[in-house]
């Protein structure tokens, strides 16, 4: 049998620093010291497990999951969907993905958001969903808006859905964001500007995939996620690994 297995370390480099000025609120929210290594414990390499039975079908469809019977949310049907995989290539199996966006006018459901557009009575903006055995996930929802923030004077974030996946550990657990393929407004966010390496950045956006469209419905979008990989224990007749 196998024994726990540490993740792999993170690569400063290739992530977003805690601090990037031109992102202001960075500048307040950046550790003040240096971060401390630890060894990861049976608290950091195994996690929360989910089932099927704990999500309703209905929580993956943000089109009707929140709206009223027999109406829908309004603005551009899109599918988004994709695999979890570790940075081992390996699929995430049964990994509870949840979602969360502003409305197709940019605005959230959130009494904090007094951006001008109008609130959306049937779009509540938030979805989950547990990856199949080969860590496969979709979800249906409208593709969300633009909205300006208060960065500098001209700032606005581009179209983008939040996602969080718990992995099979607490140390593989990502919250990331998803853009979409073609949008202008992505080179110019200060947010995305702070990842140093632009192959990283190309990883946070949705291709287009017209495979997956539903004609005469939604547009598909294709969104792989990689989490950290574990080193596994090798077993002398499984030399791949497990």
């Amino acid at each position: 049998m196998s024994a726990p297995a540490e993740f792999y370390q993170r690569d400063r480099r290739w992530h977003a620093p805690a601090l990037a000025p031109d992102y202001k609120t960075s500048v307040a929210r950046s550790p003040q010291y240096s971060a401390i290594s630890l060894e990861n414990t049976v608290s950091e390499i195994t996690g929360p497990r989910f089932g099927h039975g704990d999500i309703d079908p209905m929580d993956r469809d943000l089109i009707h999951n929140y709206a009223k019977a027999g109406e829908a949310a309004i603005g551009e049907r899109i599918i988004v969907h994709g695999r979890v995989l570790d940075e081992n290539g390996r699929p995430v199996p049964n990994t509870l993905v949840e979602v969360w966006q502003a409305n197709a006018g940019g605005r959230y459901r959130h009494k904090k958001d007094t951006y001008l557009a109008p609130i959306d009575a049937n779009f509540g903006g938030c979805g989950r969903m547990i990856t199949d055995e080969n860590g496969y996930y979709s979800f249906r929802t409208v593709k969300p808006g633009a909205y300006p923030w208060r960065n500098w004077v001209n700032d606005w974030r581009p179209a983008h859905i939040h996602f969080s996946i718990f992995g099979t550990g607490f140390a593989q657990r990502l919250i990331t964001q998803c853009y979409f393929e073609g949008d202008p407004l992505i080179g110019k966010c200060p947010i995305v500007k702070t990842i140093p390496d632009q192959a990283a950045r190309d990883m946070l956006v949705a291709a287009l995939d017209m495979n997956t469209t539903i004609p005469l419905d939604s547009i598909a979008h294709k969104f792989d996620i990689v989490l950290r990989g574990r080193r596994s224990t090798l077993f002398e007749n499984r030399l791949e690994g497990n």
